[in-house]
């Protein structure tokens, strides 16, 4: 598996990964990055939100609750995937990239970044 893409720098409404700005929310995979993420209720991530997420098969999610932290992630969705034996760490964006950078490399993780608020 070639290196996973790595996060170089994050700010409201901006992220670079592998030398390239998105600036809408991002999923970021070991092999590809989805620069379109959105949720069906915005600030309130739903299930049906990480259905890719899921279908890839990661030992670790991170999820990126914007700069201000305000999506929600319930309690339904943090207990269906952790008792799939998948890690979730659940921060806002900055932490979130932070975390995701130091795993990418030993781990399979996939992070779904919420960009703004």
């Amino acid at each position: 598996m070639s290196n996973p893409p790595e996060i170089q720098a994050l700010r409201f409404g901006r992220i670079v990964i592998d030398n390239v700005a998105f600036n809408r929310d991002v999923i970021i995979f070991p092999d590809r990055i989805r620069s379109d993420w959105r949720r069906r209720d915005g600030h309130n991530l739903a299930l049906e939100d990480l259905a890719e997420v899921l279908e890839s098969n990661p030992e670790a999610i991170i999820l990126g609750r914007g700069l201000f932290g305000r999506m929600k992630v319930s309690d339904d969705i943090r207990e269906l995937i952790t008792e799939q034996g998948i890690e979730l760490v659940v921060l806002r964006t900055e932490g979130a990239s932070k975390a995701y950078n130091e795993l990418r490399e030993r781990r399979r993780v996939v992070a779904a970044l919420h960009l703004s608020c």
